[in-house]
């Protein structure tokens, strides 16, 4: 990812990760074990703010993430100066903050998505006709898994009909994922398709969970046996094209943009 990038996510989470730090201190003036943190934390922040005249990044970008790095200062200082942490201070500065906090995500927003669009584009350049043979992996976490900014850059690519068949979203328990144990996870999925093919005649069949259909029937029965209700979701084929992700409409924000 281009730098400028990286810039703007870690302006955000400078006032996330203030947020987080203060948060168990609030309205308790006779603890001062945050202070010390506090102190160092603002020294960095200081320096965060005296080199950004040397970053990359366009002049209205270069503004916004200095503001918000300023207001994350002053609101140090205010409850340095103060002594404690007040419940209204905090709420005080989030509203402060909120609107430059999206500008700052959007434009880190339009950077990525650029910059992962190009390098798709090229690799797709790049392999001409044999593009139709390739696979893709993105991994997820729980957090990242609805709108998924890389797999739904590859979709563009390879298009609906690739979905859950060449393109895949792999959940993880982290952020990131090795090379290595993305590749293990791609072959044994395409691997298990075989084996399903090859004994129960279903190439995707071992895409998901093999007695998943045997539980869902054994779930409906106990359910009966104790005079409850079932609650499952809809029986879907194997080989489905739906996007691996949370896709039923809804009331309610579904973006950032959404959020008063």
């Amino acid at each position: 990812m281009p730098i400028v990038y990286q810039l703007l996510k870690s302006v955000g989470h400078s006032t996330m990760a203030l947020t987080e730090i203060v948060t168990p201190y609030l309205d308790n003036p006779d603890n001062q074990s945050w202070r010390s943190a506090m102190s160092a934390y603002r020294a960095r922040m200081k320096a965060a703010v005296d080199g950004l005249d040397a970053t990359p990044m366009p002049a209205d970008w270069r503004d916004n993430s200095r503001v918000i790095l300023e207001n994350n200062i002053a609101f140090m200082d205010d409850c340095l100066t103060k002594g404690w942490i007040s419940s209204a201070a905090l709420q005080e500065f989030a509203k402060k903050q909120s609107p430059l906090l999206k500008r700052n995500i959007a434009w880190a927003a339009q950077t990525q998505v650029g910059h992962w669009m190009k390098v798709i584009g090229d690799w797709k350049t790049m392999l001409g006709s044999d593009w139709d043979k390739a696979y893709a992996a993105s991994n997820t976490i729980y957090v990242a898994r609805q709108n998924n900014i890389l797999f739904s850059v590859l979709a563009q690519y390879f298009g609906p009909e690739a979905i859950n068949h060449r393109l895949m979203l792999i959940e993880t328990i982290s952020f990131t994922s090795t090379p290595e144990d993305m590749l293990t996870s791609l072959t044994r999925i395409i691997a298990d398709r075989s084996v399903g093919a090859l004994f129960f005649g279903n190439y995707y069949l071992m895409d998901y969970e093999l007695m998943g259909g045997d539980a869902r029937a054994a779930v409906i029965a106990e359910d009966e046996k104790r005079g409850m209700k079932p609650f499952l979701p809809p029986a879907v084929p194997f080989g489905s094209k739906q996007w691996p992700t949370l896709i039923t409409p809804g009331p309610g924000p579904t973006s950032l943009a959404d959020v008063p």
